[in-house]
């Protein structure tokens, strides 16, 4: 079925680019996957191999490790990330991914300690107000952002550049847990056992954009992931907003050129969740039900 050439094609560990590529030259994923199985697409021995092994093989190894997998255009999907021509055509879940967009909250890793103060109040506000936190788990701006939707018993997704059962990084593996236990998710489109190799993370921020309705930048050098997930989210209609800072601190440098090219600034967190109001509509306190439970990580969709 096609559920399982797509499932075996998610296995492969190609660029998700190429995947899309190929499924779209050979019409369709069945096509792609006897390509790759034949010796063609120049595709590497590993991926070959990691291609061959079945699709109910793969079922079973998921759903004993407490992971989902999600198909694009099916149940479970978010909507609002699936209306991008480039989301992923398979999302690893472990836990409840929300079908209600979020609030990402994102920045560098290499943050100040005024930085990582500030995502943390914003996680926490966020947490208050009934939405859905979204972050990449990375140290610095993430994880603070993160920790501080934890700390107020929020639901939070946290969209990983490697495999759910991969702790990257490891100081943030008690972090995961917790997002989990909480309602929230643990989401990649890469499968289980992936590294965390460099390149994998600018994809990554994508799906960060595509699952939120507003993304806050905190604190961002001139490159980075948070500026790559700022410029997504702009491109797909998504509101950002930035937090000013110095303008002569490196860390303050990407956020005040956001704002100078039309990003939202915003000021402490009732400026915050008074500015997301306006898109999100009135908060909700945590239980109220602004979260709506999607995927149940218990559950892996049939082929």
């Amino acid at each position: 079925m096609m559920n399982d050439a797509r499932l075996r094609l998610a296995f492969s560990g190609l660029h998700p680019g190429r995947v899309a590529k190929m499924v779209s030259t050979r019409s369709g994923p069945s096509r792609a996957l006897r390509a790759i199985e034949r010796g063609g697409g120049d595709v590497p021995d590993l991926a070959r191999d990691a291609v061959a092994v079945p699709a109910a093989e793969r079922r079973a190894e998921l759903a004993a490790s407490g992971m989902a997998v999600v198909y694009l255009g099916e149940v479970g999907y978010p909507e609002h990330l699936a209306r991008w021509e480039d989301a992923p055509d398979v999302l690893f879940v472990r836990g409840d991914l929300p079908l209600e967009p979020g609030v990402a909250v994102v920045g560098t890793r290499k943050c100040t300690a005024y930085g990582r103060e500030v995502a943390t109040r914003y996680g926490t506000s966020i947490a208050a107000a009934g939405w859905t936190l979204v972050s990449g788990l990375a140290r610095g701006i993430d994880g603070a952002a993160h920790r501080g939707t934890v700390d107020a018993g929020g639901v939070g997704v946290a969209v990983l550049g490697c495999g759910l059962d991969v702790a990257y990084p490891r100081e943030h593996l008690r972090l995961g847990e917790d997002v989990v236990s909480l309602g929230g998710a643990l989401v990649s489109e890469y499968p289980p056992g992936t590294r965390p190799d460099g390149w994998r993370f600018p994809l990554r921020n994508r799906v960060i954009a595509g699952l939120c309705r507003a993304v806050i930048v905190v604190e961002a050098a001139v490159t980075g992931g948070a500026l790559i997930t700022a410029n997504l989210a702009m491109e797909y209609g998504i509101s950002v907003f930035a937090v000013p800072g110095d303008v002569d601190r490196d860390t303050s440098v990407g956020c005040n050129l956001l704002i100078r090219d039309g990003a939202h600034p915003v000021l402490d967190p009732d400026d915050l969740v008074e500015e997301l109001s306006l898109i999100l509509g009135p908060p909700q306190s945590v239980g109220e039900g602004a979260t709506v439970g999607g995927v149940q990580s218990a559950l892996v969709n049939p082929g």
